[in-house]
């Protein structure tokens, strides 16, 4: 009797299971971890300032090797006065044109100091291409885990209605006591309640997703593994992304403590132009140079500050670069462990769990074992598939921290 109820019972579930996933899924829309890659990648507000940044760096260095412009001066001299000078007939106009010469490498040091800025910008945009990568994968795959969890706790919800329901018909038979039915029922109302969290936290996990490209993510439907990753082969600390913003940002600095220093060498101005003499119509060709004497400013306070600078960005590529050696390791170690982990509950754990339940299942229907034998082994079941979704997400999650690392341009 108890057999032929539960397979009846089973039956149920399975056509009810199979009812809701194609009802979802008809209404749903695909997407795989390389598609939300794309999308995150050509979206993500983080990637967008990036390269907003990038360009603006790009248009700095190119402004930085511009010459200045020329001056246009005009001077009227000798007008407006007393005696032979009352009238403009005596006046002497002058029209020159005047520029300013950059010496002592300014327009060199100037170019190289943006141009190394711009390469730090550039670097800092192939940086928020890793993140995002990054923060794609790893929501992809706790997006993932919750929808596991969520079918793992349906079925848990189906399995102690059933026990419910069987465990009822055999109290109204006489042959279980009334405790038995309410602990059933109490095990199936908890089991619910597990059932409606499990489902709102799969539907928040496809919404952070699809929040990282600006998407709702409520019709997302995912298919596809979010865990597996191409060996990137060895990580080298010293190519990494964090190291190479390091070092370009001490080429930045070195950059500005020679423009600093050139900035001690004034410019020249030279000048040529035409005068004309009012009085008799001749005209005149006038040249002339002009400079500031450095006597008090000549920057001290500039190239001091520049060699601050250029000392802080040494001492943040060395942290970078110690930093990287130790996020390198820890991603190996948790790599390997995340990978022992998922073996263990998908080769020892799970397995053994399930035939456990169904070895209990059937002492009961024979009557050899307790309902209690019964719980107990459909939550240790529970507990198996619970840390096989949490090893499968830690092992996705070690991968992408992996593929973070070994991100080049």
């Amino acid at each position: 009797m108890r057999s032929t109820l539960s397979t009846r019972l089973g039956r149920r579930i399975a056509g009810t299971l199979l009812l809701s996933l194609l009802t979802t899924v008809a209404h749903a829309e695909t997407l795989t971890l390389a598609d939300a890659l794309a999308r995150a990648d050509a979206k993500a507000p983080a990637v967008s300032v990036a390269k907003a940044q990038a360009d603006a760096a790009q248009a700095r260095a190119r402004q930085a090797g511009i010459i200045p412009n020329p001056e246009l001066g005009v001077l009227a001299e000798n007008i407006e006065g007393s005696g032979a000078y009352r009238s403009f007939d005596a006046a002497q106009t002058t029209v020159s044109i005047n520029q300013r010469l950059e010496i002592g490498g300014q327009r060199r040091s100037r170019t190289a100091q943006a141009r190394a800025e711009a390469e730090t910008a550039r670097l800092k945009l192939a940086i928020a291409h890793a993140d995002t990568a990054e923060q794609v994968r790893v929501r992809f795959a706790e997006a993932q885990a919750a929808d596991e969890r969520a079918a793992i706790a349906m079925q848990a919800l189906e399995r102690n209605r059933s026990l419910a329901n069987v465990v009822q018909t055999l109290v109204d038979a006489g042959r279980e006591p009334p405790l038995r039915a309410l602990r059933a029922k109490s095990e199936a109302a908890t089991a619910e309640a597990q059932d409606r969290a499990a489902q709102a936290q799969a539907a928040a996990a496809r919404r952070a997703l699809a929040a990282l490209w600006g998407g709702s993510g409520d019709d997302l439907q995912l298919a596809g593994s979010g865990e597996a990753m191409p060996d990137a082969g060895l990580l080298d600390a010293t190519q990494s992304l964090d190291v190479k913003v390091a070092e370009s940002e001490v080429e930045a600095a070195r950059a500005g403590v020679d423009r600093a220093r050139a900035v001690n060498m004034p410019d020249v101005t030279v000048q040529a132009g035409i005068r004309r003499f009012e009085d008799s119509g001749n005209r005149a060709l006038i040249v002339g140079a002009s400079m500031p004497i450095p006597v008090w400013d000549r920057n001290q306070g500039g190239v001091a500050a520049s060699r601050a600078d250029l000392t802080g960005a040494e001492t943040v590529r060395m942290a970078a670069l110690s930093e990287a050696v130790r996020k390198g390791r820890d991603a190996e170690a948790a790599l390997a462990a995340a990978q022992a982990r998922l073996d263990a509950a998908e080769r020892l754990s799970v397995p053994q769990a399930r035939e456990a339940l169904d070895l209990a299942s059937q002492g009961y229907d024979a009557g050899k074992f307790s309902l209690l034998d019964v719980m107990d082994a459909r939550a240790a079941l529970n507990a198996a598939q619970t840390e096989q979704v949490e090893a499968r997400l830690a092992l996705a999650k070690a991968h992408a921290a992996r593929a973070r690392l070994a991100a080049r341009e």
